[in-house]
């Protein structure tokens, strides 16, 4: 247990600086090449726990077992643990019964990426983020949520009241322009069209930005908007909205599955993420070509995958391609229609709180495959 408790320290000192120095990572680097780092010095283990003890956060490492290798006093606060009790090196099952926290656990280990979850203990709201660590080690960041619900209202407010503040100017500017567009001649024609292409982007730009806003802000797995579906009809109605533009370019879609693809899910939201990925695909493959959508099980969860036949994406492209506002390469895309830059990552995120997740790669016989896990009713494997 000693060993096992020394690798936790490690692991927590690990995850610690990846989160708290990131910013500070460039700088060292700069000072090295300045020849200011002290050679031969080393964190010891007593300053590492001396900050652990020190944050504001709770923090609760875990062992591959569920054992607790160690926990800071904030996290003893917020759990409400008796300091006069002794928890390290004890099972977490034996310490605390929280189904919530569990759940979140087998989420991160089966899809190994960070879980948030909430659950009231003791009539004290409380948040965890939970993070993969190596050989299965966990770190339990804990927080009350007092005060992070009234930053979160305060955040809803202002995105409401700047959505608010822009779409009024903006549907003022839309009428202008149709007005110009009706009283202009000649050249002038050419900047309206120019001006209302560019106040249409902007629409689209806030309409995403506060949708992204309410995803970010929900909770994973909410399930009071949620319906049985099947995979297959959202695949084929969504591909139905933009069926007009891929017939422009004679693009057709040949959708595989061997068998229905029941699930539960926000109706609404899956079908802008399905619209989404199929739309990106549309704009990337050559005229008269396919977009392959294919539908398989994979043990408790559907798969997902459409591939398009464009060129493929690059390294930069792949690494980045679900963060807001980023775009790829102009050259790469076979259609000239531009979106908000917010498309994917809305699809990211929609995926995160159905309890999937999505990700990208280059098929090998050409093109790019888009693979999004969603669990089967809506449960977890």
């Amino acid at each position: 247990m000693a060993e096992q408790l020394g690798l936790g320290l490690v692991l927590g000192a690990a995850i610690g600086a990846a989160v708290s120095w990131t910013g500070q990572r460039q700088q060292r680097q700069r000072r090295s090449q300045r020849g200011a780092v002290l050679q031969g010095k080393t964190l010891t283990t007593p300053q590492l726990l001396a900050w652990i003890d020190a944050a504001t956060q709770g923090w609760l490492i875990l062992t591959p077992d569920l054992t607790i290798a160690y926990i800071n006093e904030k996290a003893e606060r917020l759990l409400q643990i008796s300091r006069n009790l002794l928890v390290r090196g004890q099972p977490l099952e034996e310490v605390l019964s929280i189904p919530e926290l569990e759940e979140a656990i087998v989420r991160v280990r089966h899809q190994q990426r960070p879980q948030r979850t909430e659950w009231e203990w003791q009539s004290d709201p409380l948040e965890a983020i939970v993070l993969p660590g190596s050989d299965e080690w966990l770190l339990v960041l804990l927080q009350s949520c007092r005060s992070l619900e009234a930053q979160q209202q305060q955040q809803e407010r202002w995105v409401s009241d700047v959505a608010h503040e822009l779409k009024t100017p903006l549907t003022a500017l839309m009428l202008v322009s149709d007005r110009l567009e009706s009283a202009v001649q000649g050249q002038d024609t050419v900047l309206v069209e120019r001006l209302q292409k560019e106040l249409r982007r902007l629409q689209l730009m806030v309409e995403d930005l506060l949708e992204l806003s309410r995803l970010e802000n929900s909770l994973p797995r909410d399930d009071q908007a949620y319906s049985a579906l099947c995979l297959d009809n959202l695949v084929e109605n969504a591909w139905t909205s933009i069926r007009p533009l891929a017939e422009e370019r004679g693009v057709s879609l040949a959708l595989h599955s061997d068998e229905p693809a029941p699930l539960l899910g926000d109706q609404r939201r899956l079908h802008r993420a399905i619209l989404n990925l199929l739309d990106n695909a549309l704009r990337y493959s050559p005229d008269h070509s396919q977009v392959e959508v294919e539908i398989l099980p994979s043990g408790g969860w559907w798969l997902l995958s459409i591939r398009d036949h464009g060129p493929g994406l690059s390294e930069k492209d792949l690494t980045n391609m679900f963060q807001r506002f980023y775009r790829g390469d102009p050259s790469r895309a076979r259609s000239n229609r531009s979106g908000s830059g917010l498309g994917l990552a809305i699809v990211q995120q929609i995926a995160v709180n159905h309890g999937g997740r999505i990700q990208a790669r280059n098929h090998p016989e050409g093109g790019t495959n888009v693979e999004l896990l969603l669990p089967k009713g809506g449960q977890a494997a």
